[in-house]
């Protein structure tokens, strides 16, 4: 079986956008730095385990529901609010 990452570049660009955040606030929700966050979207890079699981949980908390399996995209729960963590 392939491994999973715990969240991809494309759905934490496209979890950020559907927030309105900027890296710098996405990483400030997720307590990692910036670098982290723009590795990830960049995707030259995937962050250690802790950090992936941070900067997901921070979306997941803002209203992002995360849609896995072989098609992976985001969503916004119906109710969430766009506002700063």
């Amino acid at each position: 079986m392939a491994h999973v990452p715990i969240i991809t570049a494309e759905q934490c660009r496209a979890a950020r956008g559907l927030l309105d955040w900027s890296q710098q606030e996405l990483a400030d929700a997720a307590h990692v730095g910036t670098v982290t966050v723009r590795g990830l979207e960049r995707g030259k890079t995937q962050p250690r385990r802790l950090s992936a699981e941070a900067i997901r949980a921070a979306l997941e908390n803002a209203g992002v529901t995360f849609l896995d399996g072989e098609e992976p995209g985001v969503r916004l729960r119906k109710g969430a609010k766009q506002v700063p963590f």
